[in-house]
């Protein structure tokens, strides 16, 4: 009887050395883990171990603490803890063309009203003030990833290595002069150097984004995807957007702007159109057989009337889809959490069917899907171990977010962007309890101001 006891001690006082015996960077603890994992798990009192900017264990807090203790823990005080939001497609400095051409179609808008105020005003200082401002709107909303196209990219990347967030950062190539480079061949080989210089960077991924099929000449779009393969880049584009454009590439080649696409070579995976409005069944099998992506952006394409993606076939089709709020001069925010509520009820209202587009699979788009769609999903889009660790703390004290059933509903339904309190990327916490780390807040929001002070004392677009 002695020798058992003796025996039962013993194995008590391992167990008890073996707890908590591994060190980790980040313990966070005390949430419930909605996983977005294979098994779509959600874990009350959950936890995840996370070092060397990856997570190394996630499950139940009993068994995470049995084995690790953090050098540092954050306390997600019966939060929700998801992975963190990807912005699959936006226009990060335009921004600061906030409501300043409003209530148009995307031609007039575009041609009369925002390629002329691009032409006066883009220039690296306002790429960096509006970049500033755009990724303390995403850190504040929850967005950790983020797809840009646009100018002086450069520029944008730097802000986003300041700020500590993740980009797919893509040097925007059109048919005509732009306002950082003189002609389409220019852009290409300033998009070269670009994708050279931050090749391998953890939390930047270069690529190039000709603009679409009927602002970049076929050799433009095919010379753009060549410059990309050496790096294994992304190509981003926007396509199908409205009806005059498929309408404009029919005209123009006899085919549509995705049929168009897959004669130049270029869909693949790592290929992400913007929009995808007017996707036919035969452009949505081409996109799924290539394992391109589509960034739906369901917001913009209301306000602006360009149409409604078919999103409730392309859920059932497996299209790698991802969600996208485009720039904040056509939405007019960043904020996912709404993007993802505009995406559930659009396809509901546009199908008759209010089965369609269901809370899990539009989380699943506002997350792994947009990881997806860029070819990055054994990277993030989800809490796993060996992933990235980028998660997002949103609170529950909101009076519209009790009572709670369903945490995956709450997310897509009932939750906003200014709920979310803590966020993480790559192991850093970059806002904690509502504060921002790496951003000094009044400096990038009065910085901002002035700029739009200069803008708005130029003439109108």
């Amino acid at each position: 009887m002695k020798a058992l006891t003796k025996l039962a001690l013993a194995f008590a006082l391992a167990a008890t050395a073996r707890a908590g015996s591994t060190s980790v960077d980040l313990l966070v603890e005390h949430g419930t883990l909605v996983t977005v994992d294979p098994g779509r798990r959600v874990i009350p009192d959950g936890a995840l171990a996370i070092t060397g900017g990856k997570i190394v264990a996630v499950g139940p807090r009993v068994e995470v603490l049995r084995d690790y203790k953090g050098r540092a823990v954050l306390d997600a005080e019966g939060g929700l803890v998801i992975p963190g939001l990807v912005n699959a497609h936006t226009h990060a400095p335009m921004v600061l063309f906030r409501g300043l051409a409003d209530d148009l179609p995307l031609m007039d808008w575009l041609r009369n009203k925002i390629f002329p105020a691009e032409a006066r005003h883009v220039n690296p200082e306002f790429v960096r003030a509006g970049t500033r401002l755009a990724a303390l709107e995403m850190i504040r909303s929850g967005t950790t990833t983020f797809v840009d196209m646009y100018y002086f990219e450069d520029a944008v990347a730097e802000v986003v290595d300041e700020a500590g967030l993740r980009g797919v950062l893509g040097e925007t190539i059109i048919d005509f002069p732009s306002p950082d480079q003189r002609s389409p061949k220019e852009a290409i080989e300033a998009g070269r150097a670009f994708l050279k210089r931050y090749a391998g960077h953890p939390r930047i991924v270069p690529a190039l984004a000709p603009h679409s099929t009927y602002l970049c000449a076929p050799e433009v779009i095919r010379e753009a995807d060549a410059a990309t393969r050496p790096f294994g880049a992304p190509l981003l584009m926007h396509l199908s957007e409205t009806r005059d454009e498929q309408e404009q590439i029919r005209t123009r080649y006899g085919k549509t702007p995705t049929e168009l696409l897959a004669e130049l070579g270029v869909l693949r995976r790592g290929f992400v159109g913007a929009h995808g409005c007017y996707l036919t069944p035969g452009d949505r099998a081409l996109l799924k057989a290539a394992g391109a992506g589509v960034a739906h952006c369901p917001e913009s394409n209301m306000k602006l009337a360009s149409g409604a993606a078919p999103v409730a076939a392309m859920l059932n089709e497996g299209i790698a889809l991802g969600l996208g709020t485009d720039g904040a001069a056509s939405n007019n925010d960043l904020d996912m959490f709404e993007e993802m509520l505009a995406a559930a009820l659009l396809a509901k209202h546009t199908t008759g069917d209010p089965t369609a587009a269901p809370a899990p699979a539009v989380l699943e788009m506002a997350t792994l899907g947009g990881a997806r769609a860029l070819g990055l999903e054994r990277e993030i889009g989800s809490l796993e171990a060996g992933k990235r660790a980028d998660l997002v703390v949103v609170g529950l004290g909101a009076p519209r977010l009790h009572p709670l059933y369903d945490p995956v509903s709450h997310l897509v339904y009932a939750a906003k962007g200014s709920d979310v309190r803590d966020v993480v990327v790559e192991g850093r916490i970059l806002m904690r309890e509502g504060r921002l780390k790496t951003l000094d807040e009044r400096a990038v929001l009065r910085s901002a101001d002035l700029l739009a002070q200069a803008i708005e004392r130029g003439p109108r677009p």
